[in-house]
């Protein structure tokens, strides 16, 4: 297997293009957050934007399955369609990886395991924008290996669509959305509420979301409201501490408000936010018996953001200031606060008619009275329209969180000395593009310091919070799309990863990623309204051993109807991706979309 996955990645280095139809082209990417939009090929950074085609097609019943399906993404899930999920880029942990939704962070400052508490199902996302590496320049804390940017759009067309599904274990999806508007003032409403019994015994779930958007647009800029709510309620057999702890449960909530604007004066561009996200974290050991031990945990994190960037003849300056109140009261955790206060720069050259783009910068942050200072630059030369070559390098950090810093419990204790963790990390690569096919490779590396981990001495003793010191990683990858017929496309994606961290306590994180990730790809369309897209997954764990999971979804559209078949790991290959969770076998679902205009 490990032959055949180099061998394709030679191909894949040695063919020149890109598979791209036209409904799926790239123009942007707001993945930045913080400054405007900048066109897809003016960035240095290796991005993969995901599209609403793409999504539509998938055979993900959640985003984090979504995700899943390429390669660099390692999605650590405890549960089945978007209970719980621990997202990682490129062999991190999921404290380090930024996630924001339409540029508003979500990121959860009790625990890393609650930041994907989404207040949206995957019917609502319009596109997801993935930038993997580090850029604290431009983000900040958190974005140690990368940034996901998930996309909600609202539009003035007078629509509603009904997504309904159902599947094995008496699981059921049921989604309801609708735009509406005028062409100054658009809108988006969703709400979908999901369950099902489990696929094995406590891990039954209840999922219940809404979501509201808006834009009013302006001379020259807009004003927008996002507000979202979040439930979910699940039984967690073996999710945390042990894997012979079976009757735990959790119920969790994510609310977040925010209000974006935008506004253009001449060369001046402004970008700014205010926003509050609101998480709950109810724990029980013992589902049937509350009093045992149980945790409460709420948190609220209020900050804004202001940015602004200037077009001049020596290139375009950014500049941004953030700031970000923690606060949190916990039964287990105690009551905490802290403030983290950011400042940004960065700056575009061009040289040589455009071709060379050099965009040094760096952020200034305190967190708890420190200073920390973390440069960066990335680099682009473009051959020509289809060519080009990128870099970067840069220094990234994250702060710990409270329950890495306070939480105690008979198996894990938190480190109140805990340092912030830091790495420089460094790319370099190339990309080819035209209308058929795109090709990608890039070579990595990240060097840790003070890396955070939890360890223990013995198999007995509890997990202890520690800066672990030095963890060196590198790698490459590679991702080949080729649209071979109008209605043929197929897409290959590899990743391979060597991280060497030496301890002599058992690590619960360091070791945890993958060292091959093969993922492949397949869009059939036939008989006028048929589609058929097959995912085929190959995974190697560095503890965990090696696993091939096969899903596929076959569609029949006739105008305004989708109505749909997907089979999840259609092989029933039976499979852990973290803490020795079995994930589900074979699993069908049956499901349809109406979308029904009012006009």
């Amino acid at each position: 297997m490990k032959r055949i996955i180099v061998a394709l990645s030679v191909v894949v280095l040695s063919i020149n293009g890109f598979a791209q139809n036209k409904e799926n082209e790239i123009d942007e990417v707001n993945l930045q957050g913080r400054f405007l939009s900048i066109p897809y090929n003016d960035v240095n950074e290796n991005v993969t934007v995901i599209t609403k085609q793409q999504i539509q097609n998938s055979p993900a019943t959640s985003i984090d399955e979504l995700l899943q399906f390429h390669s660099g993404l390692d999605i650590k899930r405890r549960g089945s369609n978007g209970v719980q999920s621990d997202i990682t880029i490129r062999g991190s942990s999921f404290e380090q990886v930024l996630i924001l939704v339409n540029g508003i962070r979500m990121n959860d400052s009790q625990t890393g395991h609650n930041t994907f508490n989404l207040p949206f199902d995957i019917s609502a996302v319009e596109r997801v924008e993935i930038m993997k590496g580090s850029s604290a320049k431009l983000y900040g804390q958190n974005v140690y290996a990368g940034v996901i940017n998930i996309v909600t759009k609202s539009s003035s067309e007078e629509q509603v669509t009904i997504k309904a599904q159902g599947g094995d274990f008496k699981t059921y999806d049921l989604s309801a959305s609708a735009t509406f508007g005028s062409e100054k003032f658009t809108n988006l409403f969703t709400i979908s509420n999901g369950a099902s019994d489990g696929y094995r015994f406590n891990t039954d779930y209840q999922i219940r979301n809404f979501f509201y958007q808006n834009k009013l647009k302006l001379n020259d800029g807009s004003l927008s409201l996002q507000a979202g709510f979040s439930e979910k309620k699940f039984g967690a057999n073996g999710f945390y501490a042990s894997p012979t702890a079976i009757n735990q449960y959790e119920e969790t909530q994510a609310s977040v408000v925010s209000l974006q604007y935008e506004q253009r004066f001449d060369k001046l561009s402004v970008n700014s936010s205010v926003y509050w996200r609101r998480g709950q974290d109810m724990y029980l050991f013992i589902r049937q018996n509350p009093s045992y031990y149980r945790n409460m945990h709420i948190g609220n994190n209020v900050g804004g953001t202001v940015n602004a960037t200037y077009e001049s003849s020596l290139g375009t300056t950014g500049i941004g200031v953030d700031y970000r109140k923690e606060y949190l009261a916990s039964s287990n955790l105690g009551d905490r606060e802290r403030d983290v206060t950011q400042v940004f720069f960065d700056h575009q050259f061009k040289f040589f008619n455009q071709k060379l783009e050099v965009n040094p910068g760096a952020s200034w942050a305190n967190y708890s009275g420190q200073d920390f200072f973390y440069p960066g630059m990335d680099v682009g030369f473009i051959f020509n329209p289809n060519h080009k070559v990128f870099g970067a390098v840069s220094k990234g950090f994250r702060i710990p969180t409270f329950t890495d810093l306070y939480y105690v419990s008979p198996a894990e204790i938190g480190n109140p000395n805990l340092v912030p963790e830091s790495a420089i990390s460094s790319e370099l690569g190339y990309r080819f593009q035209n209308e058929k096919i795109l090709a990608k490779v890039s070579g990595f590396i990240r060097n840790t310091d003070n890396g955070i981990d939890w360890l223990k001495e013995t198999p007995e003793s509890p997990w202890k919070a520690e800066n672990v010191g030095k963890i060196h990683l590198k790698g490459f990858e590679t991702e080949f799309k080729h649209q071979l017929f109008s209605f043929l496309n197929y897409r290959l994606g590899y990743t391979y990863l060597d991280n060497q961290y030496k301890n002599e306590e058992l690590s619960r994180y360091a070791l945890q990623n993958l060292r091959h990730q093969f993922v492949a790809q397949v869009d059939v369309k036939f008989l006028k309204y048929f589609s058929n897209q097959l995912i085929y997954k190959y995974s190697e764990r560095v503890n965990l051993g090696s696993y091939n999971v096969l899903d596929e979804q076959i569609n029949f559209r006739y105008k305004d109807l989708n109505f749909y078949v997907l089979i999840n790991n259609l092989t029933n290959t039976k499979y852990v991706e973290t803490n020795l969770v079995p994930m589900p076998g074979r699993w069908f679902h049956v499901g349809f979309t109406y979308q029904i205009k009012m006009n």
